[in-house]
């Protein structure tokens, strides 16, 4: 970088106004001008020479060259300052006021004293303003000096109450509240600027003035303005807005305005050797309170609005949380109060007439999604299929593979399929009350961190209704183990069944963890239910055990339920336990009727000739399944049953006409209650929560594999990080890899994010599982899960990484900006993770979601801003960087930093580099050094965008589709 490249740094300095007939402000009077205190001539353009300032007429500045120089002029006694404008002593001040030609009386009545000792003038050298107060001070900075090597002088008119001055039009210079300054380079005058609606404010000890409506003006062809070698006009004469000149009242002042703060950070352009004078009467400083003055007012402390609007944002949040409490304890409460409403004791039978059921293959939809009649791929899968179970009754539905039999139980359990499903399913009672579906599904879908009494006890909170004490539900628990024979295994964890890999922990055995899902079903006391293969993969002994289980449960004294299950290949033991017998062949029914020899005698008799007889001895029902496997189109033709059903039969008669019709309008309107009490869950949305909540805090607490390993693996990376950014210099390289510093932390938080995808991807088929069965809310679930995942396992690891590195790397070393480093790593962490679940959930092929999330991680990189200038992507491309969130985070973290203060300090070329750290940020990178809170929003955009997806897409997309 050149010298030129640093030209525009020197807007520090002076501020003059547009060209009148008057320059340096004059103001026209007539054929004159009246001048700025120090300035004469016929245009004020003249800086005085010598003498005081109560002298109009004193020698105005040798004329050395185009410009007059002022630094051949000596300056008399008790005067001092670039023009002898400030004064050094009283008595210079009262002589030099006696000498002007104004009588003692003109002094007392323009400081409005009485005659006396307090009417005698005093030279005020503090910072302090009284009346009109000048000041001298030396502009001293690398950079600066390294272009402009001689002496640069900037000189300063504060007037503060123009009437008080001794003689107003000498001493002082405009309205009250003005700043006149101009900037003196090797003795001439370069520019000039002037500032009005000053405020003084004396807090702290300190002298600090305030205005507005700056404006400059560059003098023509000086050494700044086009006569050197570098031309900083332009930036001269743009100067603008708000300035600020804040003194410690010792020789130390700063120049404050938003370019020069973007330039040398935010204490503005340093003012060093400072001089301070002012003629004013005793009594005006007498009469005039130590901590304000007439046009000055006193700052208190006050918070940013950006801080005021994210309180208020907390704050509002705060209170919807409190009134969703509030408003869910009520509801809880109420619930509670309900007087418990016992089961009717009404019996519920299943029936079901000519159901089918086609899958639609990919040539049964058009380009435009419709769906074509009669595809030649769509698979029929159920072909008008009929039965009934009673009250009581346990029926098997036997078939080989592909019969049908899976289908079957999900549409009769209620289930979504995929496919189209015609036909009816009615659930008749005498009491008319919509049914309890129970399904256990062929997959044991179960929590393993849970013991079996406790994965019981959890779903009769959830199932059962809230008034139900709990008491009442631990003691049906405990019934219900010993009815299923698993009351050893209470405080056994459930486990992954089995010896399995991966470092997984054994659990309770197969046909264990099938009782447990029975049981899950069971505790909610349903009316019906219904199994998909209960005894695949258990040996005989287990299967059994499950059989003589679900007989128990049929035929119970005082609550009989009809039970359905589909079995793929029964011993002849378990054969003989079954009711009714439902057999399928290619989605088809052959037989539907009573059990044990029944169905041998019915195709002995009705298919003599089509099907083989049943051997003497040979188990009935690997007979059934050989009939099954491949029967003759002729079997298809019999009836399918040796006792038709009654409700069946009337299909064929004018009196079961009225009876199917009545039947139609019961299952009808039992579809509907049904239909509505899915819906309905038995517990309110706060006791969702705080049951899911004591689980997950059980899982956390017994697998801390994951937790420990991200905490290990953040202070190991935060040491290394650390390690890599020691104690990062100010230079300009030092910068860059602060700056590297900030990057790595996101790209970290990035890419360990992955493991709530996986978290998402790993617990889906358990809560599809336990929606179905309408155990609690999506939303419960995603509440649930956000607090036990984000904060042990996504906040408390970036507050760990972040801190070691934070501090060893020698950031912003105060309280302040650390919590503000920290609030956008927290932001950035729940927008990620947020992301990762919204892949998650929306993806049911982990591996595909994970690609997508790494690939969007490296998109993020990219358009971050660190390793390319987000100014120079081809602008076809460009706007790929709003969608960046990572963008928004390393441009807050690196504005946060610059805005401690951090100064540059390199040398390029031989050329010194003093400047704030703002100035390269927005070289380097492009980022803007008043987008901090801006970016605050954004991420807060982005939170709510993947907060709301995500439970748009699990209330609508992640639910039970078979």
């Amino acid at each position: 970088m050149t010298v030129t490249g640093f030209a525009f740094l020197f807007l520090l300095v002076g501020l003059v106004i547009a060209q009148t007939s008057c320059d340096n402000y004059g103001v026209q009077n007539g054929s004159a001008c009246n001048c700025p205190t120090g300035f004469g001539g016929a245009t004020c353009a003249s800086p005085g020479c010598g003498g005081d300032i109560f002298q109009s007429g004193r020698a105005l500045a040798p004329q050395q060259g185009a410009f007059p120089n002022i630094t051949t002029c000596a300056c008399e006694s008790g005067w001092g300052g670039a023009g002898c404008n400030v004064c050094q002593s009283s008595s210079a001040c009262q002589t030099a006021y006696s000498s002007s030609g104004s009588a003692p009386s003109s002094a007392q009545s323009v400081t409005g004293s009485e005659t006396g000792e307090n009417s005698t003038l005093v030279c005020n050298s503090a910072a302090q303003v009284y009346a009109a107060s000048q000041m001298s001070c030396s502009v001293v900075n690398p950079t600066l000096q390294a272009i402009f090597p001689l002496n640069t002088n900037l000189n300063i008119i504060r007037t503060l109450q123009p009437g008080l001055s001794p003689l107003p039009n000498a001493t002082s210079f405009g309205t009250a509240g003005t700043v006149f300054a101009s900037l003196f380079y090797a003795g001439v005058e370069q520019f000039y600027c002037l500032a009005d609606s000053c405020t003084q404010d004396l807090t702290g000890g300190d002298t600090n003035w305030d205005c507005q409506n700056l404006k400059c003006n560059c003098i023509t062809n000086t050494t700044f303005c086009g006569g050197g070698a570098e031309d900083i006009t332009g930036a001269i004469d743009t100067l603008s807005g708000s300035l600020s000149i804040d003194c410690d009242n010792s020789t130390t002042c700063a120049f404050k305005e938003a370019t020069l703060q973007a330039l040398f950070g935010s204490a503005g352009l340093s003012l060093t050797g400072c001089m301070f004078g002012e003629c004013v009467a005793q009594s005006v400083i007498d009469s005039t309170s130590g901590n304000s003055t007439t046009s000055g007012s006193t700052k208190s402390a006050q918070l940013s609005g950006g801080v005021i609007g994210g309180l208020a944002v907390v704050g509002g949040l705060l209170l919807i949380a409190l009134l969703f409490l509030l408003l869910g304890l009520l509801k809880q409460r109420a619930a509670r109060r309900v007087k418990p409403d016992l089961a009717d004791g009404s019996r519920v039978a299943v029936e079901w007439a000519r159901v089918s059921y086609v899958v639609h293959g990919l040539g049964s939809r058009s380009w435009l999604g419709k769906r074509a009649k009669g595809a030649e791929d769509d698979k029929v899968v159920l072909d008008n299929v009929s039965g009934r179970v009673a009250p009581g009754q346990m029926m098997a539905i036997l078939g080989p593979s592909g019969a049908g039999k899976t289908t079957l139980v999900e549409i009769l359990a209620g289930k979504r399929k995929s496919g189209t499903t015609t036909g009816r399913v009615s659930f008749p009672s005498a009491g008319g009350a919509p049914p309890r579906i129970g399904f256990v599904p062929q997959q044991d879908v179960l929590p393993p961190m849970l013991t079996v009494y406790e994965a019981l006890l959890f779903g009769a909170r959830l199932r059962l209704p809230e008034n139900v004490s709990d008491e009442d539900k631990r003691t049906r628990v405990e019934g219900l183990m010993e009815t299923l024979g698993i009351a050893s295994l209470r405080n056994v964890r459930i486990g992954w069944g089995g010896d399995v890999g991966g470092g997984k922990a054994r659990g309770i055995s197969g046909g264990e963890m099938r009782r447990v899902s029975i049981g899950l079903e069971l505790i909610a006391s349903p009316d019906v239910l219904i199994l998909d293969e209960p005894t695949s993969g258990l040996d005989s002994v287990s299967a059994s055990r499950v059989a003589k289980v679900l007989r128990a449960i049929a035929h119970d004294s005082e609550n009989p339920i009809p039970v359905i299950a589909s079995i793929h290949q029964p011993s002849s033991q378990l054969y003989q336990i079954f009711d009714s017998i439902l057999l399928l062949s290619h989605g088809r029914a052959l037989y539907s009727g009573p059990g044990a020899f029944a169905p041998a005698e019915h195709f002995a008799s009705a298919a003599a000739g089509i099907a083989p007889a049943c051997p003497q001895g040979y188990n009935v029902a690997d007979y059934l399944l050989e009939v099954a496997s491949d029967p003759p189109a002729a079997l298809f033709q019999l009836p399918r049953t040796n006792s038709v059903p009654e409700w069946e039969e009337g299909d064929r008669s004018e009196k079961g006409s009225a009876e199917s019709a009545s039947a139609e309008k019961r299952a009808a309107s039992n579809k509907h209650s049904k239909s509505a009490g899915r819906q309905k869950y038995a517990a309110t949305f706060l006791t969702q929560l705080q049951r899911l909540s004591g689980r997950e805090w059980k899982i956390l607490r017994r697998d801390k594999t994951l937790f420990f390993t991200h905490v290990a693996v953040s202070s190991v990376l935060g040491v290394f990080c650390g390690g890599l950014y020691f104690k990062t210099g100010i230079t300009i390289a030092g910068f860059q890899s602060r700056v590297g510093c900030l990057f790595f932390l996101g790209a970290l938080i990035a890419f360990s994010s992955l493991s709530a995808l996986y978290n998402i991807v790993e617990i889906r088929p358990l809560f599809l599982r336990e929606r179905s069965s309408s155990y609690y809310s999506p939303t419960a679930w995603l509440l649930s899960r956000l607090i036990f995942d984000v904060i042990p396992l996504r906040i408390i690891p970036t507050i760990i990484v972040s801190t070691i590195t934070y501090w060893m790397a020698g950031l912003a070393h105060d309280a302040a900006h650390y919590f503000k480093f920290l609030f956008i790593l927290v932001l950035y962490t729940l927008a990620m993770t947020l992301y990762n679940f919204l892949l998650g959930t929306f993806f049911h092929n982990g591996g595909v979601a994970i690609l997508l999330s790494a690939l969007s991680a490296l998109y993020q990189m990219t358009f971050a801003g660190f390793f390319v200038h987000l100014n120079s992507i081809p602008p076809v491309l460009r706007w790929l960087q709003w969608l960046c969130p990572l963008k928004y985070s390393l441009e807050a973290l690196a504005v946060n930093e610059v805005g401690s203060g951090l100064m540059i300090q390199d040398t390029l070329q031989g050329v010194p580099v003093d400047v704030s750290a703002s100035l390269i940020m927005n070289l380097l990178f492009g980022f803007g050094e008043n987008n901090y809170y801006r970016d605050v929003l954004v991420l807060f955009a982005f939170i709510a965008g993947f907060g709301l997806g995500v439970i748009g897409i699990v209330w609508l997309k992640v639910r039970e589709r078979r």
